[in-house]
């Protein structure tokens, strides 16, 4: 079953929508699924079902929602992928963080304290994953292609739970020095877990369109599936 819900920010200073994507039975955990640059679209809606098909209750903020609320574009068609660079520069990434735990503390409360919840995140949305996992008490978290992690090496300290980070090695936005510069720093985290994909570029992992590289997009989200049957028991 899938719906629209709202959620309150920590500030109660507003609140906004989330889609959701409920189990048939009982969910053995939560995930919430982080965006792209591109809004809650159709591929991120897909990725909460699938999520929602193998027993988790999945939910995907709209973190755009100071800026645009339920915007959704195509990366495909160019002017909508401008505007949504544009917005990825106007865009509050502490504050986005800060919608991503109000949504965790959501779930985790509907499902009883001891309830595990993990996030996934694409692009900006693998980015913002990294940063949860530093900044929250979230129980497991996974990114793909995140960009400029590199730059955020000096929050590593504070990552207490598994994070899984999926790098495309011809990603276009995320070079080859900064890819260097994540595995130096993060190779011998006992947290963490960088899995490189030769010859793919950024975006390998959608569901939809021009980007989506089959073979490597299957392959890492049985890695993902795998590292959360493993660490949202």
């Amino acid at each position: 079953m899938t719906n629209t819900t709202k959620i309150a920010t920590l500030a109660g200073d507003g609140e906004f929508t989330a889609y959701r994507a409920t189990p048939a039975g009982t969910p053995k955990a939560a995930i919430v699924v982080i965006q792209e640059i591109f809004g809650v679209n159709a591929g991120i809606r897909r990725k909460c079902d699938t999520l929602a098909e193998a027993g988790y209750l999945a939910i995907a903020p709209d973190l755009f929602w100071r800026l645009e609320p339920g915007i959704e574009l195509d990366p495909d068609i160019k002017p909508e992928f401008d505007r949504a660079l544009e917005l990825m520069g106007q865009f509050d990434q502490d504050k986005g963080v800060a919608d991503i735990e109000a949504s965790i503390r959501a779930v985790r409360s509907e499902l009883g304290d001891d309830a595990k919840v993990g996030v996934v995140g694409y692009c900006l949305g693998g980015r913002l994953a990294f940063m949860t996992a530093a900044r929250t008490d979230v129980d497991a978290s996974v990114g793909y292609y995140g960009v400029g992690i590199d730059g955020l090496l000096g929050e590593k300290h504070a990552i207490a739970h598994p994070v899984l980070l999926h790098v495309p090695e011809e990603d276009h936005f995320v070079d080859k020095d900064a890819q260097a510069a994540m595995h130096a720093g993060l190779d011998d985290h006992p947290k963490v877990t960088i899995y490189d994909y030769a010859g793919e570029d950024h975006g390998f992992a959608t569901e939809f369109g021009e980007r989506r590289s089959d073979a490597s997009a299957k392959l890492a989200d049985e890695r993902t599936a795998k590292f959360f049957a493993e660490n949202l028991a």
